[in-house]
């Protein structure tokens, strides 16, 4: 595994692109955001967070088979809104729901403010959904709407060139606490930007924290499960981050996905 490489992406890109992760962060102030070497817990009023480019992850060129693979439940239905519900009460469940929510993309046909407006529909406990956390929502989306069109080198506004696209995609979870009514985990998630169809793809990994609770028949997120697993283990040594394929991501303890048939 290299270390120390620079790249032109800030190391909030993961947790910027991301679906539960932001929604949960701008409802509780809370944000863990992470690049190869560092990882920031704080808690703060419910902003964008911006920080330089730093050192990032290199995934080696050989492969490693990873040792724990996991083929997580489909969820029973797709929402009004386009996106995967109705996960199984099991704790692999409760990771398929955390991996749909947090794998997410934004694109000319659809906006950064859509997609977490569309995750904070879908996944956030009913009893949090206000007018006033809908739209701490839609303002914090906004924001960083802005910030990726600027990463990208993208104008401020207007329909995104074709081919350009923000995504972020869950590759590995490494199970923190389990029980019937709540589960957290560390996530590993490939974060990707193209700014145009013949621009080159530009990626980077990074970890999240994140929790969900059973309730009412459905895991979903809250601010009080999201602010609990940040107090209890947001400052724990967090996994390596480690691509699959890559030895350390076995040492580190992940278990890779399987898409289910």
């Amino acid at each position: 595994m290299s270390r120390g490489n620079r790249s032109g992406l800030p190391r909030w890109l993961g947790w910027g692109t991301g679906g539960l992760a932001v929604v949960a962060v701008l409802l509780t102030g809370y944000a863990v955001f992470s690049g190869d070497d560092e990882t920031t817990t704080s808690q703060r009023p419910p902003t964008t967070t911006v920080a330089s480019p730093g050192p990032t992850y290199a995934a080696p060129s050989g492969w490693t088979e990873p040792e724990r693979w996991a083929v997580l439940p489909r969820g029973a239905r797709t929402d009004g809104r386009g996106n995967e519900v109705g996960f199984p009460h099991t704790v692999e469940g409760a990771v398929a729901m955390l991996v749909a929510s947090n794998s997410t993309e934004f694109n000319a046909e659809r906006s950064h403010v859509d997609v977490q407006l569309g995750v904070y529909e879908s996944y956030l406990i009913p009893a949090d959904r206000t007018e006033e956390n809908r739209e701490r929502i839609r303002k914090g989306a906004a924001e960083n709407d802005a910030l990726l069109r600027q990463t990208m080198g993208l104008p401020e506004d207007g329909v995104l060139p074709a081919g350009a696209y923000s995504r972020n995609q869950v590759v590995g979870y490494q199970l923190i606490e389990e029980s019937p009514t709540a589960v957290s985990a560390w996530l590993l998630s490939r974060a990707t930007v193209r700014p145009g169809e013949s621009e080159k793809e530009q990626g980077s990994y990074t970890t999240t924290l994140a929790a969900v609770e059973w309730e009412g028949g459905s895991w979903w997120v809250s601010a009080a499960s999201t602010e609990n697993v940040m107090r209890r283990h947001g400052r724990d040594e967090r996994p390596p981050i480690a691509a699959p394929g890559d030895a350390a991501f076995n040492s580190g303890g992940w278990t890779a996905i399987r898409a289910a048939s």
